[in-house]
């Protein structure tokens, strides 16, 4: 019973079967790092406060230096019995440097230990995921100034609906990406909270200094209620639902090149470099990556449900129950983060196929029958009348066979007598383009506006 932390109160050895099923380490120890950080920070504090010897605090620190280089280079052994990275790392620590090592743990608990972990995790993935999202709008943004002036058509319920620009449709993903690195960092504000010091659930009795502690780990303030720090999961589950949303918003970016690359579109060529072949028809060129980002966010998405099920019945403080915690967790990060590169990567290399997008938009037919709706508007007409009326051209166009803008002057006229020769130039979907000018629109001008600024907040030249 002496490796267990806790194996004074026991009068027989734990099963080997409960080891294995209480052991966490084989997931945990990703947390090696950040556990070493906070124990250093917590042992130079006990240092200043008078609790250890300045000569067991620097034996403390460097064993623990000692021990992080051992599981960096992979000579540091794992063993269910000691359950999780914290006491691996502790038990190793009285191991090298003897008595000392045991004075560690004074003023904390594994409780408050694992959430500054944790947090300390999730701050270093905030971050490194931010700049992987960067990276993917940067990606978009360099495709939109390659094709700006292309037209395509643009949906509603995938039918098409009116002629946009290229550029406005994937600036359309940047302002979508722009909104999940933006919960990011207001996420991270709540995740960058250090809960070091509330102990097992109520705090110490002894002379700590959390704010020094939290200062050295660059942490702006510490929790303030030490029951709700150990029982607190509300910063992973808020980072899993940030990480769910920007999983869907890859979905939806990996369904559109998914039909855009059909031949039925045929709007994009995907690299051959990041798609996959078909192991009996030699002639297939399979667009498995944004397959595979599109199906992947049901693991993300599970793994938000995952964690607010873990958390939905817990009563106040800690329960074991938030082990379950950490593998939802990472591999939210892990999936995400592998997601975010390669849909950058793949954005870079694909070809947009300008003829196929400008002759869909040309031969939309109908998508510019809102153009002459809101040109009778100009002339007087009142918005649903007009309506009504280019409904009704629409209606003999699909019995002619004819698209709105092959319709004569005269036939026309038809339909109402305040169309005049001037309407032709807005029945191009030139001009249907050039005229959306309203803030948002996408006109080109309002485009290049808009692109412009998106390279400004990346750093790219235009």
């Amino acid at each position: 019973m002496s490796k267990k932390p806790w194996g004074g109160r026991f009068a027989t050895t734990t099963a080997a079967t409960v080891e294995e099923f209480t052991a966490s380490h084989q997931f945990d120890r990703i947390l090696y790092r950040q556990d070493i950080a906070g124990s250093k920070a917590h042992a130079r504090m006990l240092t200043r406060q008078g609790l250890i010897s300045a000569e067991e605090g620097d034996l403390i620190v460097g064993g623990l230096s000692q021990i992080e280089a051992e599981i960096d280079h992979g000579h540091f052994e794992f063993s269910d019995g000691l359950e999780d990275i914290h006491m691996h790392i502790e038990q190793e620590l009285v191991v090298k440097i003897g008595a000392a090592g045991q004075k560690l743990h004074t003023g904390r608990s594994r409780n408050d230990q694992v959430a500054l972990d944790l947090r300390l995790y999730l701050r270093d993935e905030i971050d490194r995921i931010s700049e992987l999202v960067a990276a993917l709008q940067k990606s978009l943004v360099c495709q939109a100034r390659k094709n700006l002036g292309v037209i395509m058509p643009g949906y509603t319920h995938l039918q098409r609906a009116q002629p946009v620009l290229l550029s406005h449709h994937l600036l359309a993903y940047y302002e979508m990406f722009g909104r999940d690195r933006e919960r990011l960092a207001d996420c991270r504000k709540r995740v960058n909270v250090m809960p070091l010091g509330a102990a097992a659930l109520a705090g110490t009795g002894l002379p700590i200094d959390r704010e020094s502690v939290a200062a050295e780990l660059e942490f702006p303030a510490v929790t303030a209620n030490s029951m709700d720090t150990v029982g607190d999961r509300d910063f992973a589950i808020e980072f899993a639902s940030v990480a769910a949303l920007a999983q869907v918003h890859l979905s939806r970016l990996a369904e559109e090149l998914v039909l855009w690359s059909t031949e039925e579109f045929g709007f994009v060529t995907l690299a051959d470099s990041h798609t996959t072949g078909s192991s009996i028809m030699p002639q297939k060129k399979n667009p498995d990556i944004p397959e595979l980002i599109r199906g992947k966010s049901g693991r993300v998405i599970g793994n938000l449900v995952c964690l607010l099920t873990i958390l939905k019945g817990l009563p106040l403080t800690y329960n074991r129950d938030l082990q379950e915690d950490k593998e939802p967790v990472f591999d939210t990060v892990k999936t995400l983060s592998a997601c975010l590169s390669l849909a950058a990567e793949m954005l870079a290399n694909l070809e947009f196929r300008r003829d196929r997008l400008t002759a869909a938009a040309a031969g939309g037919g109908f998508m510019t029958a809102t153009d002459l709706a809101d040109y009778l508007v100009t002339r007087g007409l009142p918005f649903r009348q007009a309506h009504s009326v280019v409904g009704k051209a629409v209606a003999h166009c699909l019995t002619v066979g004819k698209p709105l803008t092959e319709l004569s002057l005269a036939e026309l006229q038809k339909f109402s007598r305040l169309i005049e020769a001037d309407v032709f130039s807005c029945l191009s979907v030139e001009g249907s383009v050039a005229s959306r000018r309203s803030t948002g629109g996408t006109a080109p001008d309002r485009v290049a506006e808009a692109l412009g600024r998106a390279e400004q907040a990346l750093g790219i030249a235009g």
